[in-house]
């Protein structure tokens, strides 16, 4: 992500994560632009992952300790 320093509007970002999310100052500056997005729901994440997905996983993955509960 690139950023244009004369354009990027840092009093909404601080306002946004600052007084909206309520973060504390040393947890906002250790952020990412991205990871604020993402907080503030501006950016979409990946989808959830249902239960099929999660059988998927464990059927590829096993760990010895899986019991089918279905």
């Amino acid at each position: 992500m690139t950023v244009d320093r004369e354009t990027f509007d840092w009093p909404s970002l601080m306002r946004l994560g600052l007084g909206t999310l309520g973060l504390p100052p040393r947890t906002f500056w250790a952020l990412t632009p991205v990871e604020l997005a993402v907080m503030a729901g501006l950016a979409a994440g990946p989808a959830s992952m249902d239960r099929s997905a999660l059988r998927a996983l464990v059927d590829q993955y096993p760990d010895g300790s899986h019991k089918d509960d279905d």
